[in-house]
C-alpha cells in the first residue's frame, strides 16, 4: 500500500524586491496510512508553509508530492480544490465555521460540495456528531457553543467525506487547557479508530500524544523520532 504523503527535495521560495526567502530548503517526508505525526518547531521553521503544501493550499517551488501515490505538484487549482475536498480534512486553531449555518449544516458542507445527496449528508452529519459527542448540539449555531465543543464541531467537518488524512494546524490554541486536553484525547480516539493525523504545533506536550515527531527548522528537517 502506498504512503499517504511522500515528498522528495520539496522546496518553497517566496520573494519580492530581489529578495528572496526560503521558507523550505529540501524536504523528504513519508507518512504511512494510519500514522499520527507532529510537525513541530518554533516560529518561522517553514512547518506551515510544509502543512499549507500537504494540504493543497500550496504548491512548492521545485520537488514532488505525492498523495496516496498521485503526484499533486504540478496539478490546476481546480484539481488541487477536488483533493482537498476529497482526501484532507482540515482542522483550524480559528475553526472556521460558517456563524449563521448550524451545527448540523457546518458538517454537511464538505459533502454538499461533494455532491452527495441530501438524505445521506444529513445521516452522515449526525453520526459525526455523535462520534465527537455533541449530537445534542446539531441545530444550534456555533456562537452558541464553548470552544471546546466548537472545536469538536470542526473535527466532525473535517472527516465528512472520509479524508485519507486530518491536517490540524495549533487545534488548540484558542483553548484552555482543559479544554485543549479534551479535544487531543478526541484526536488520540480518531488515530486508534485509524485515521490518519498530522498536528502542526510549537508545543512539545502536544506533539507528545503523537507516535511520531518530525522538527523542522530553517527550512529542514532537523529530525524524525518516535515517540
Amino acid at each position: 500500500m502506498k504512503p499517504i504523503i511522500e515528498t522528495s527535495a520539496l522546496t518553497k521560495t517566496y520573494g519580492s524586491n530581489g529578495v528572496a526567502v526560503h521558507a523550505l530548503r529540501g524536504i523528504d517526508l513519508t507518512v504511512e496510512r494510519g500514522e499520527f505525526l507532529a510537525l513541530i518547531g518554533p516560529s518561522g521553521s517553514g512547518k506551515s508553509t510544509l502543512m499549507s503544501i500537504l494540504g493543497c493550499l500550496d504548491t512548492p517551488t521545485s520537488g514532488t508530492y505525492a498523495l496516496e501515490g498521485e503526484r499533486v505538484e504540478g496539478l490546476s487549482g481546480r484539481d488541487l480544490a477536488r483533493i482537498r475536498n476529497e482526501k484532507i480534512g482540515f482542522i483550524f486553531q480559528q475553526y472556521n465555521l460558517l456563524p449563521k449555518a448550524s451545527v448540523l449544516r457546518n458538517v454537511e458542507l464538505p459533502m454538499l460540495y461533494a455532491g452527495v445527496p441530501r438524505k445521506e449528508r444529513r445521516r452522515r452529519a449526525m453520526e459525526l456528531l455523535e462520534k465527537v459527542g455533541i449530537p445534542e448540539k446539531a441545530s444550534v449555531l456555533p456562537s452558541k457553543l464553548s470552544g471546546g465543543q466548537t472545536q469538536r464541531v470542526a473535527v466532525a467537518r473535517a472527516l465528512a467525506n472520509r479524508p485519507a488524512m486530518l491536517l490540524a494546524d495549533e487545534p488548540t490554541g484558542a483553548l484552555d487547557s482543559k479544554t485543549g486536553h479534551e479535544v487531543l484525547e478526541l484526536f488520540s480516539e480518531l488515530h486508534r479508530q485509524g485515521n490518519t493525523i498530522l498536528i502542526v504545533t510549537h508545543d512539545l506536550s502536544i506533539a507528545a500524544l503523537a507516535e511520531r515527531r518530525v522538527e523542522i527548522q530553517d527550512g529542514l528537517i532537523l529530525h524524525a523520532e518516535a515517540a
